[in-house]
């Protein structure tokens, strides 16, 4: 039933679409805010009011998720106590045994390109400085992000080419293999900066691990972003990256299903986290 309502969605993105993703994981994902709460809340890992992560799970010496949330560069929030809505991806972690951490950024219009990278640097660097006070391995932090949080975690290694981060998930980011949307222009800059700002060297060239994502009704956009980065990976080292396509799913429900009974995407994160961080 599921799959059948998110079919009839289509590919489009916008409000509409993300209320009706939400209503379907509503049940759930309350559940699971209800098992999982917080570990802590609102830690600064900036000045800016948006430099804050939440914290969930009280493990011991297991690996870190830091997830990187989706928005367009212009919305998003980290969730918690009162919205499941990317912070179910910490809980998921959480109850797998690792600590998850789920941040905020800074937004359009107080900032633009390569702030969303900048800023999972320093969140990066801020749980290398404290997981271990929450049980967290600083030396295993796999990065997770989905849509504009995919695309910060991208420019994070373009800025840092010795991001030592135990692996990259990427979910329906935008790499540089399709040209620039009109509608991005506020955030990357004028069209003649585009091909030298987006990070698809640095996820060709890096030698971290990845893990590479994108949905069956994602747009078309998203769906050539994951086929041209899997490509260009193929050409440069004879070989594709670990990939995965969110079947039933699209460009909103593959990650706001994360907590729920359909695991296929949550075991394939989940193991992928095992393999490079055992």
């Amino acid at each position: 039933m599921t799959r059948t309502a998110i079919a009839a969605m289509g590919r489009t993105l916008g409000p509409a679409v993300i209320e009706q993703c939400r209503a379907l994981f509503e049940q759930e994902q309350q559940a699971l805010m209800q098992r999982v709460p917080a570990a802590a809340v609102d830690r600064c890992y900036g000045d800016h009011p948006r430099q804050t992560l939440d914290l969930y799970g009280t493990p011991a010496g297991a690996p870190v998720l830091l997830f990187v949330h989706g928005g367009g560069f212009r919305v998003g929030d980290k969730g918690g106590a009162h919205d499941w809505q990317n912070a179910a991806v910490g809980r998921m972690v959480a109850e797998a045994g690792m600590l998850g951490a789920v941040m905020n950024y800074r937004l359009l219009p107080d900032a633009a390109w390569p702030s969303g990278g900048e800023d999972v640097l320093a969140a990066f660097d801020w749980l290398v400085a404290n997981a271990t006070g929450f049980g967290g391995d600083p030396a295993r932090i796999v990065l997770v992000g989905t849509s504009a949080g995919a695309v910060h975690i991208a420019t994070a290694l373009k800025l840092r080419h010795d991001l030592a981060a135990a692996g990259l998930v990427l979910l329906s980011g935008l790499y540089g293999c399709t040209p620039l949307d009109d509608r991005d222009l506020p955030y990357y800059g004028p069209q003649a900066d585009y091909a030298a700002r987006m990070p698809l060297d640095a996820l060709v060239d890096t030698a971290l691990p990845l893990l590479v994502a994108c949905a069956e009704f994602d747009p078309p956009r998203f769906q050539a972003e994951f086929l041209g980065l899997m490509s260009a990976r193929l050409e440069r080292h004879g070989a594709m990256p670990r990939g995965y396509i969110a079947s039933g799913h699209n460009h909103y429900s593959m990650a706001m299903h994360l907590g729920t009974d359909d695991r296929r995407l949550a075991d394939e994160i989940v193991g992928f986290i095992g393999q490079h961080c055992a």
